[in-house]
């Protein structure tokens, strides 16, 4: 007598999380492109002392604005030329990458915790404290960002703290508005309810349930207050109220080469450039972040 046979199937296998975050940022070639940059420029940033050819800070007093190696006149002791006071540029602007993603990385930090923080608390509790926090960040949105920096930074002192802080303060409203309106959606969800009927408290329903299914927009938006970090700072230092000099970061560079715009580009352009192409790549790795973590993209992809 024969018995029938299945067949044993295989299991499916569902590839990772990560995986699929993966091959979905990967697919964005311009993301792409731009964490490699953004890889290479945190790696200048770490390893400064090592590549740059000079000191950032040291004269050379017979080099005063020499041009780029490869223009007439320049040599390939200084690549990117000098500035006008001999110091080498190429070395300036790896010391500087230093200074600008710390600037970055600190002004995101120290907007967004405290902005998850106030987004939560005006989401759990949307009475007269709700109302106050958002209230104060309508009030602070009213202001013009760079303003209000400038306004911080002329009380406090310019110097790089008080940049970062100001920075920070800046960027805050816009992190409790988002952090606010992504715990609103995530109240009435089934797995929040189950957890209020389980007896979770408020603290572990803000930052143990609600909080994690929030990070996704947070993530794309601290990309971005990434580069409108550095563009922030890059302004205050070329007013003259950032970091000052002789450190080499890239808006106090600008502002001291603004008067050798036409006798000497490349002391403009070099920082000019930097500035531009990190803005541009930390935008486009914000996008690409955006597209890889919203689950609506991926199912019109």
């Amino acid at each position: 007598m024969n018995t029938p046979t299945t067949a044993i199937e295989a299991p499916f296998s569902h590839p990772s999380p990560w995986t699929e975050f993966w091959q979905s940022f990967r697919g964005n070639r311009g993301a792409l492109i731009a964490l490699i940059y953004f890889v290479c420029l945190v790696l200048v940033a770490v390893f400064a002392p090592i590549l740059a050819p000079h000191s950032p800070i040291e004269q050379y007093r017979d080099a005063f604005l020499t041009p780029p190696a490869w223009l007439e006149g320049g040599s390939w002791q200084f690549i990117l030329g000098t500035d006008e006071v001999g110091r080498d540029i190429l070395s300036r602007l790896m010391y500087g990458a230093r200074l600008s993603l710390t600037i970055g990385l600190v002004s995101v930090l120290l907007s967004l915790i405290p902005g998850v923080i106030l987004g939560l608390i005006a989401a759990f509790y949307p009475g007269k404290i709700g109302d106050a926090i958002m209230r104060l960040m309508d009030v602070m949105l009213a202001l013009p960002s760079l303003l209000l920096a400038v306004a911080i930074v002329a009380v406090l002192g310019p110097g790089l703290t008080n940049t970062m802080l100001a920075i920070a303060v800046v960027s805050l409203p816009s992190y409790v508005r988002l952090a606010r309106a992504s715990a609103m959606t995530e109240l009435h969800k089934d797995y929040v309810i189950a957890s209020r009927l389980a007896g979770a408290g408020q603290l572990r329903l803000m930052f143990n349930t609600v909080l994690p299914n929030c990070m996704a927009p947070l993530i794309v938006q601290a990309t971005l207050g990434f580069s409108a970090a550095i563009l922030d700072a890059a302004a205050l230092g070329f007013l003259g109220l950032g970091a000052q000099p002789p450190l080499p970061e890239w808006g106090t560079m600008l502002a001291s080469a603004r008067d050798y715009i036409e006798s000497a580009w490349w002391v403009v352009t070099m920082p000019g450039l930097t500035i531009l192409i990190t803005v541009i790549a930390l935008n486009l790795m914000g996008d690409g972040l955006r597209d890889a973590l919203d689950p609506k993209l991926k199912k019109l992809a």
